[in-house]
């Protein structure tokens, strides 16, 4: 992974950003469940994420392979896995590449509802001043309970060049299936939110019904 470098600068503006939610997963901790549709605050997770993007990108899109028809009902354009077995997010990045029509493509996964307004913003601008390929976000976790924060990187929330479809169909058909290993091959740059004011849950994941109950009795008590 590269550090974050000031490189020639190009600005990426929003009409040049499509947004992927990745909704595709097995929700194996849920119990089976499709994940994009458990309820969050009053509305499907994706859902959540969807309204969210429509403010920060010019084209949103879901990654889907169950229940097609309700995820239409938040956004038009749902996309499949293009694969017969389960690749993980991976795959999602795939649809997502394979469908895009700007020279950038950001990827949100389904369980992270209070990603911040500025997402595609700070990995933009991540991505322009650094000319790298893929631009990730790292954002701070406490390393235990009660304990210090530590900056650790969140690899499917992302900003990627159009271009990588066919590096990535490449190490698919390789065998690769994590996040991390494939950005190992490519150019890629940290977006840190680490700053004051950052939401510190911003980025929790919620994995389980008890994640997710949990987060919005925090969000209530306070």
């Amino acid at each position: 992974m590269a550090e974050l470098h000031v490189g020639t600068a190009h600005q990426i503006k929003p009409e040049d950003i499509s947004a992927i939610v990745l909704c595709a997963g097995q929700g194996t901790r849920m119990g089976g469940q499709d994940k994009g549709l458990q309820i969050f605050r009053g509305l499907p997770l994706a859902q959540c994420i969807v309204n969210k993007l429509h403010a920060q990108v010019c084209h949103v899109m879901i990654n889907a392979n169950r229940n097609i028809a309700t995820y239409r009902s938040f956004c038009k354009d749902v996309w499949p896995d293009d694969q017969e077995e389960p690749l993980g997010p991976l795959a999602g990045f795939m649809a997502g590449l394979a469908h895009c029509q700007t020279p950038y493509l950001m990827t949100v996964p389904c369980d992270t509802p209070l990603i911040p307004d500025d997402l595609s913003t700070r990995l933009a601008q991540a991505l322009s001043h650094s000319n790298a390929d893929v631009a990730m976000v790292r954002a701070l976790e406490p390393q235990s309970a009660g304990g210090p924060f530590t900056l650790r990187p969140q690899p499917v929330l992302t900003m990627m060049k159009r271009g990588l479809a066919a590096h990535l169909g490449d190490h698919l058909q390789k065998g690769g299936r994590k996040v991390e290993s494939w950005a190992q091959e490519l150019d890629c740059v940290w977006a840190d939110f680490d700053q004051a004011g950052d939401d510190p849950q911003a980025f929790f994941n919620l994995n389980t019904l008890g994640d997710l109950r949990a987060l919005e009795h925090s969000l209530v008590q306070h």
